[in-house]
């Protein structure tokens, strides 16, 4: 063959694995064999290698391509992926209707589509032209991540639509993994040893957020289009959501079967109960069913409140129930100082995953359920993700159960607790809707209405009253986090962990385990195992590197790295005495007394000892010179280097013997300074001080 007849048979080959990709995956053809597939594709790829100026990015052969990434890039998505609104019963979805009815004109003809609430991740796909270029994660609704490559690896994500196609549309949908793939990989890795994925949601959101995408390829996902965000062609005119599932199955896309037009509320809960009934049976996993005022002008009319649709509404299926008993109770202060009652049980499977604490959200909670430390309770996961107490059973209890009493004394600081009652106002009847399902009942008994007044809820929580309480302190949270470098640990996981009552304090972190964190919302299987493997590896610090952790006053890298210099042991500092410490030099009389003041204080000590009980261990001091050449010297550095970086620059200095301070005094020997120096180049050359450039310094180190 000629290179023209090469060309025409690689279109060919591509025209042909394309058609039988859409019948296999898309269809589900059972006439397609993999074996045919399998053949064409080796055929094609020969060719594109023999002939790589024939080579095409969106040819089938690329769609494992790319080398692994080093982090996912952030995406802005132009038009936010929303959130929805959960109902727990027909009651409440009866109250959702009324609602959209009182918004809209008695005239409004409401109708509803039905369709089923995927359990994955849901993505956003973007195609220019008809070809895929981008796919991102929801994060949070405004900001997502780029999983482009991940995304590719799907063989039910089409990378060139079917013609006609618009110039530009955005797709949504969910990235899932079949029951049927999740029992097979299972059995694989328990062959080979590696630990069993928990379940289908987040094996198909620990898939997607693989670095490698030969990994997420591995772990054959499928994806399910249910939305179109965003489309730019005159030509075709998209007036219901249903429109939009023909369009998408038009396009080439996977939408599934079970789907439903409505006219009335009626059919919509025959709707529920027919896939209520079949729910265990299915493939893949869901939750629910999303009901949608199906028509897009009433949709623009009802709008957005906050991140949730008015015009949808989620339906969810009571959650999957197990037994287990309860050990014990223990009470978790949050950054408000509020106290936070959570369960200790013996690990028990429930919707996939295993579970062993759940909160008890307040003593109201605990009173209304007459919960007892010892009781067999009835656990689900609400929404089939957080864990929590449905109810306690009384004729299990032998007598030796203990009532749950509230701390005298903050478990933390051991300040003193206090109760407090507060009233919270509802300004906006659309947004005052508190649901009925089992975790707040109690919530009803709490509500006040008076007279030509908005509703109000009383609310009663306990709280630490010391503001110097380590738990309350937010900041010193992530200060301990970012010097210890634990990465994968920023100040929202922060804020979540301390509000779904994982943690109090820094110390809490090294307790945690996979299974607490993977079961969360937006939290898959490797995202917890990421966020572990973190904190084991940050178990062991330098002596240097944990003081500056503990946030003392006055207290920085520099004065952590003098004060490790010279004691060379926690249990030296922490019993040094207020003169000794002052006679350091770089530590005078402010600094020395905070030191002091801190390794003297109850709080910080019990923290201190919390932190080793879990399993920390501080590395005595050890002088890192290789040479002495530079004893005694002091060095500032100031602007930026071109060979190094200022901490490489710091490092090599220590290497050398000398030390390094972060301000300009007589008392330093250089100052080394780079582009762009600050204030300290002209403190140096007021003072009198050596300057040298990068060039000398350099020079200085051989």
């Amino acid at each position: 063959m000629d290179k023209r007849e090469i060309k025409i048979r690689i279109e060919k080959l591509r025209e042909q694995i394309e058609d039988l990709r859409y019948r296999y995956h898309v269809l589900d053809d059972p006439k397609v064999t993999d074996d045919i597939y399998e053949s064409l594709t080796r055929e094609l790829k020969a060719l594109e290698d023999q002939y790589p100026e024939f080579k095409d990015a969106n040819s089938p052969t690329n769609r494992v391509a790319g080398k692994p990434l080093d982090k996912f890039v952030k995406v802005k998505h132009n038009v936010r992926m929303v959130s929805l609104n959960d109902v727990f019963s027909k009651e409440e979805l009866e109250a959702w209707e009324k609602r959209v009815k009182k918004l809209l004109s008695p005239s409004a003809k409401v109708e509803y589509f039905c369709e089923l609430k995927l359990d994955g991740l849901s993505v956003s796909l973007i195609y220019k032209n008809g070809v895929f270029v981008q796919g991102s994660t929801r994060g949070d609704g405004l900001v997502g991540e780029d999983i482009t490559q991940n995304l590719r690896t799907i063989q039910s994500i089409p990378l060139k639509l079917r013609a006609p196609y618009p110039e530009y549309v955005e797709v949504r949908g969910e990235g899932i993994m079949s029951k049927k793939v999740l029992r097979e990989l299972n059995a694989k890795y328990e062959k080979e040893g590696k630990p069993l994925l928990a379940n289908t949601r987040n094996a198909a959101a620990g898939s997607l957020r693989q670095l490698d995408p030969k990994l997420a390829a591995e772990r054959r996902l499928e994806f399910f289009a249910w939305d179109i965000a965003q489309i730019r062609n005159p030509n075709i005119e998209i007036r219901n959501h249903s429109d939009k599932h023909r369009l998408l199955r038009e396009l080439g896309f996977k939408v599934d079967a079970h789907e439903m037009k409505c006219a009335d509320l009626g059919c919509v809960e025959k709707f529920i109960d027919e896939i209520g009934n079949i729910r265990a049976d299915l493939p893949y996993g869901t939750d629910g069913v999303v009901v949608s005022v199906d028509d897009l002008s009433l949709q623009d009319r009802l709008g957005i409140v906050g991140k949730a649709p008015r015009y949808m509404a989620a339906f969810k299926y009571p959650a999957e129930r197990a037994t287990t008993v309860i050990k014990e109770v223990i009470w978790n202060v949050g950054r408000t100082g509020v106290l936070t009652p959570v369960a200790i049980f013996e690990p028990t499977l429930v919707a996939g995953s295993t579970v062993a604490k759940a909160t008890l959200h307040n003593l109201d909670m605990i009173k209304e359920k007459d919960i007892r430390i010892g009781d067999t309770a009835v656990i689900q996961k609400a929404g089939d993700v957080i864990p929590e107490v449905v109810e306690v059973l009384p004729k299990m209890r032998t007598g030796k159960e203990k009532p749950i009493k509230v701390p005298e004394k903050c478990p933390v600081c051991e300040g003193r607790v206090e109760r407090r009652e507060s009233r919270t106002i509802s300004h906006s009847t659309d947004s005052y809707l508190i649901k009925v399902n089992e975790h707040n009942k109690s919530a009803h008994k709490n509500l006040i209405q008076e007279p030509n007044k908005k509703p109000q809820l009383l609310s009663v929580a306990y709280y630490c009253t010391n503001p110097q309480c380590p738990a309350k302190n937010r900041r010193f949270l992530q200060h301990f986090v970012n010097v210890l470098e634990i990465y994968t640990v920023g100040p929202k996981i922060l804020d979540r962990f301390q509000e779904e009552g994982l943690i109090s304090d820094a110390a809490d972190l090294f307790t945690l385990k996979k299974e607490d964190i993977e079961g969360m919302e937006r939290f898959g299987e490797k995202s917890a195992e990421n966020i572990i493997n973190s904190i084991k590896g940050h178990r062991e610090v330098s002596l240097a590197r944990f003081i500056n952790a503990l946030g003392i006053l006055h207290v920085g890298e520099q004065t952590a790295e003098d004060l490790a210099e010279h004691f060379g042991s926690l249990e030296k500092l922490m019993d040094a005495s207020l003169d000794e410490i002052n006679s350091i030099e770089n530590v005078g009389d402010v600094v020395a007394k905070s030191v002091y003041d801190h390794f003297h204080t109850k709080e910080n000590l019990k923290f201190i000892q919390k932190l080793m009980k879990n399993g920390v261990r501080v590395q005595p001091y050890k002088l890192q010179a290789t040479s002495y050449k530079l004893k005694g010297k002091t060095f500032v550095i100031t602007g930026t280097l071109d060979s190094m970086s200022r901490d490489e620059a710091k490092k090599k200095i220590k290497e050398f013997g000398g030390k390094v301070t972060e301000s300009v005094s007589k008392n330093t020997s250089y100052v080394v300074v780079g582009s762009d120096p600050g204030s300290k180049y002209d403190k140096a050359m007021k003072l009198g001080v050596p300057i040298l450039d990068e060039k000398q310094f350099l020079e200085l180190l051989k």
